[in-house]
């Protein structure tokens, strides 16, 4: 079917206090495995290739998102694509001649002041285009956010940061942002589902924000914290390294049942197999608000 916008996923999820499943993709066969989770959960996605993902493809755009496109294409699905964690300004204006409708621009590395000045011009380049942008805003422990080197804040989805409602309502009022990653106790890059959320926190910026919250960092998370958080208001959840395990662990078991398989198609197909299961079962954790099938 053709692609829909993320913003639209994203409007639809929070007006059902559900929220859509956001899958980071790095080669063809994370995407094939997200479309194919999704149509087995018979709900819709998003596909999300990161600043870093194309630098690992000679810093390539349209090789990945041109695939996603044709992907989404035939997709029994709605999917839409987002290009996430963008520091670059010559990215961001290749995003929507790409096919994808919406951004995350990343300045949370920057002190509140700079980062807030870098995003509110990012927001206005993009809704020139017609993109539907996303920020982030987080501090360690809620407090002045300077324990970094030279001064900066440390990542606001490190162990211990955490959002804090004020500087966040600001923070959207003054960049103008259609949806805000915040820091609740997630953490990128997760290998093992340990994390446990602030739920509480969540609550308080649930109600102090007018636009939907998203999660990050959300492969480190319980499925029962997940769902907490999906029910406590993020509309929109982020998930990239249970992929990479899946698809680690799918050629490995197979690479170990074949000690001398060389045709890549085989292994690369347990994996592929491996992601499509992980990504069924956390869309159906999600909620995945917009369902094909009952």
């Amino acid at each position: 079917m053709p692609l829909t916008t993320t913003g639209e996923l994203v409007r639809r999820a929070a007006a059902a206090r559900s929220a859509v499943a956001s899958f980071n993709v790095i080669t063809l066969e994370h995407v094939e495995a997200v479309v194919a989770g999704a149509e087995s959960a018979g709900a819709p996605v998003v596909l999300q290739v990161s600043e870093n993902a194309v630098r690992f493809r000679h810093g390539r755009l349209l090789p990945l998102a041109r695939a996603a496109v044709a992907a989404a294409e035939h997709a029994a699905v709605p999917v839409a694509l987002h290009l996430d964690h963008v520091r670059s300004d010559t990215l961001l204006r290749q995003a929507p001649d790409a096919g994808f409708s919406s951004v995350m621009y990343d300045a949370a590395r920057l002190p509140y002041a700079e980062n807030l000045a870098a995003t509110r011009a990012a927001v206005a380049r993009a809704h020139a285009r017609g993109l539907w942008i996303e920020a982030e805003l987080g501090r360690i422990g809620g407090k002045a956010g300077r324990d970094g080197p030279a001064g900066r804040p440390l990542d606001p989805h490190a162990p211990g940061a955490r959002t804090d409602p004020d500087e966040a309502r600001a923070f959207v009022a003054g960049s103008g942002v259609d949806a805000l990653a915040v820091a609740i106790g997630s953490a990128h890059a997760m290998t093992t589902r340990t994390a446990a959320l602030d739920h509480a926190l969540l609550a308080r910026l649930s109600a102090a924000l007018d636009v939907p919250l998203v999660l990050h960092g959300s492969s480190g998370v319980p499925d029962r914290e997940l769902a907490a958080a999906v029910a406590g208001g993020i509309a929109k959840v982020n998930i990239g390294t249970a992929l990479n395990i899946a698809l680690t662990g799918g050629i490995r078991a197979y690479l170990a049942a074949h000690p001398g398989a060389v045709d890549p198609r085989h292994y690369l197909a347990a994996g592929r197999e491996a992601m499509a299961a992980t990504v069924a079962a956390l869309v159906r954790v999600v909620g995945g608000s917009g369902r094909t099938t009952a």
